[in-house]
């Protein structure tokens, strides 16, 4: 974080200093974390209020451990500066607010929001591997993506950064304003707008509105990045003022791929961008989907004066997306583990599939392993039914189905009737792991693949070492 007075501080979060013998002039400089564990010294601790636990029980921890200053809903008696406000967590974002305006000031920084069902991790990580070679770079850890985590990630500029990646997600309809009116974005990119968490947004159209966000508040001096092949993407182009920018498959889009190959390393296709330019991109990132998030970012790039030829090049330097996402694993034997187990919505769970059937090797068979798609509410029972009859009519070999949540994937594929392939119901990974090592063969592709709850990331890495 820039260094900032705590009178700064107290100011900019709306706060009082607690003890009043605290000196107002101390300049606190070190990162931000509600985590008391990752505090270093010099550094800012958020006491922050969870579902589970309350971050004030480990304010004496983080005092130890040096922080410099702590955020809290109440004075403790600790002898370190702190900073009382009645909401820690708004107090955070209104930090946030005023290094992003700080930084901005310098004349610099540039800003890059990424929304979308799907998607966004991987176009962060995309942009930031592109941005970082061009200048000082800041991008979200893992999913750093909500009201916690995306101030975090802002709170890392510098005054040198030239670039903030600022992953945006949401679980309603204001959150990514929210997060837009803390960092606003120089480029919106909205990637796509599927059933991911439609149960907590309340239906795909209160969906559709908070992922709008993203665009609607842009200025026309701004850029929107838009999903052409999306139909509920598209229109959003009718929602702002900035100037839109279309990625996808069709003529209509201005950055587009053409010429698809996929095989087991990725994909290789011809990109073209505004003006007429095209170059040849071997994409090692596993997955056909993923070719909408490489566009994503070459279009980002480009609106920020990347030239194609190293936009192509650092994507070319990229061969995992993340831990858990179309990661591949194993090789004894020529058996190749996908873990793709970080999360799951109806569309990635499909991709997936498609991925794997696409992969398959001649004379080899190919195993589903399943966990259930989380947060889909009243979506859920009809979603997995069609997740197990795709896997059904792609002709998936083994299909593996882990856990009461997901059951409705196996009842619905051995209700299909005509397939050659075979459906296993378990309850527990472990039952999983020993089914899928017992049956696997020379040559068969294993695919893991859940939402994050399902926890079936570590059965991908167990599976992914078990076949080293």
């Amino acid at each position: 974080m820039i260094a900032l007075t705590l009178a700064e501080i107290a100011d900019a979060v709306g706060g009082e200093l607690h003890p009043a013998g605290a000196d107002p002039e101390v300049r606190v400089d070190g990162p931000v974390t509600t985590d008391s564990r990752e505090v270093v010294r010099g550094g800012l601790f958020v006491a922050k209020r969870g579902e589970f636990d309350d971050g004030h029980r480990f304010a004496g921890g983080a005092a130890e451990a040096g922080a410099a200053l702590l955020i809290v809903e109440e004075p403790l008696a600790l002898d370190v500066p702190q900073i009382v406000v009645d909401d820690s967590v708004d107090a955070l974002g209104r930090l946030a607010t005023e290094v992003v305006a700080r930084v901005r000031a310098l004349g610099r920084l540039r800003i890059v929001g990424v929304t979308g069902s799907n998607g966004k991790t991987t176009t962060k990580n995309l942009l930031r591997t592109v941005l970082e070679r061009v200048g000082e770079t800041v991008a979200a850890r893992k999913s750093f993506n909500n009201e916690v985590g995306a101030p975090i990630t802002m709170l890392e500029l510098t005054e040198s950064t030239e670039f903030l990646v600022a992953e945006m997600g949401a679980s309603g309809v204001g959150e990514i304003a929210r997060l837009v009116r803390m960092a606003r974005p120089d480029i919106g990119i909205v990637l796509k707008v599927g059933l991911a968490h439609a149960g907590e947004f309340g239906g795909i159209e209160q969906t559709v509105r908070a992922k709008s966000e993203m665009v609607t508040d842009l200025l026309e001096t701004d850029v929107a990045v838009l999903n052409a092949d999306d139909p509920r993407v598209a229109p959003m182009a009718a929602l702002t003022r900035a100037r839109v920018v279309r990625f996808g498959l069709g003529d209509d889009a201005e950055v587009r791929a053409t010429d698809i190959r996929v095989h087991s390393r990725g994909t290789d296709f011809t990109v073209t961008v505004p003006g007429g330019e095209s170059a040849r991109l071997a994409f090692g990132v596993l997955g056909e989907h993923h070719i909408m998030n490489a566009l994503a970012a070459v279009a980002a790039a480009r609106e920020l004066g990347v030239p194609l030829a190293g936009i192509v090049e650092a994507l070319e330097s990229v061969t995992l997306a993340e831990h858990g996402r179309m990661e591949v694993l194993g090789g004894r034997d020529d058996i190749t583990v996908i873990n793709d187990a970080y999360n799951a919505s109806p569309d990635s769970m499909a991709a997936a599939l498609k991925t794997l059937a696409q992969v398959k090797r001649d004379g080899a068979r190919t195993f589903a392993v399943l966990g259930e798609m989380s947060e889909l509410g009243e979506f859920s029972g009809d979603e997995h039914d069609r997740i197990g009859l795709l896997a059904v009519r792609l002709g998936i070999s083994q299909l593996v189905v882990v856990g009461t949540g997901a059951r409705r994937l196996h009842i619905s594929a051995i209700n299909e009737g005509s397939w050659d392939g075979e459906s296993a119901f378990v309850e527990t990974q472990d039952e999983a792991f020993e089914l899928v090592t017992a049956q696997a063969r020379p040559g068969d592709t294993i695919l893991v693949k859940s939402s994050n709850s399902a926890g079936l990331r570590h059965l991908g890495d167990r599976l992914g070492e078990w076949f080293s």
